[in-house]
């Protein structure tokens, strides 16, 4: 099995969840091989060149999904929009799209660099995204899905006892990350517990309102 890995802090959780319950080491090198950013991955899924991943919420429409994602409840520090002219993040698909659906001009900037500005910048002039996305329609924001292009069965139990399972991160990996991020373990944590990853009724409304306008702004 062939899965991705998007390197962010966000998934974090479930990559170490992984390595607790998944007891092959062939696949666990494959899905540290196969790091890279969300919109190489979509890429990637959509030419069958990988079994399953994280994919963008905007190249999901048409994929085999299951109920668990990267969901924001509300604000969520890792997807702004800076003061200024609008410019795309190349690494994601669905935050560009997130920010001409709710008519936010402004560079966007996504991932663990987002997040170190949030904390460290002294430019404060920015929107996050998916505060702005909860402010508008009272919705939790679905950033990315789950997606299988083989091994549903197998993937969706595993997917199932993640959901729930309560993760301890060890404090050697919050380490690394803090080191790899310059953020603090205290920043990465607190940050982790704006995300959520179960896809519920209110997700699969607020991804199918975003589909729908989307749709209509022909993005």
């Amino acid at each position: 099995m062939i899965f991705a890995k998007i390197d962010y802090i966000n998934l974090l959780p479930f990559y170490v969840f992984i390595k607790k319950n998944i007891h092959s080491s062939q696949i666990k090198a494959i899905i540290n091989y196969k790091k890279s950013y969300p919109s190489k991955i979509n890429n990637q899924f959509k030419k069958r060149q990988i079994d399953a991943g994280f994919i963008s919420s905007i190249a999901s429409k048409k994929s085999n999904s299951l109920d668990i994602g990267i969901v924001a409840k509300k604000d969520v520090l890792s997807v702004l929009a800076l003061k200024g002219d609008y410019k795309k993040d190349f690494q994601s698909q669905t935050s560009n799209a997130l920010a001409k659906v709710l008519d936010i001009n402004g560079e966007i900037l996504i991932g663990d660099k987002a997040l170190y500005h949030y904390h460290n910048s002294k430019n404060k002039e920015f929107i996050d995204l998916a505060q702005a996305w909860y402010d508008k329609y009272n919705l939790p924001f679905v950033f990315a899905l789950l997606c299988v292009n083989r091994y549903k069965k197998y993937l969706n139990t595993l997917s199932k006892k993640f959901l729930a399972s309560k993760i301890k991160i060890p404090q050697y990996i919050l380490n690394q990350y803090s080191k790899k991020t310059n953020l603090s373990n205290k920043q990465i944590l607190k940050y982790l517990e704006k995300i959520s990853y179960s896809i519920g009724y209110k997700e699969k409304q607020s991804l199918k309102l975003f589909f729908k306008l989307t749709k209509q702004k022909r993005i």
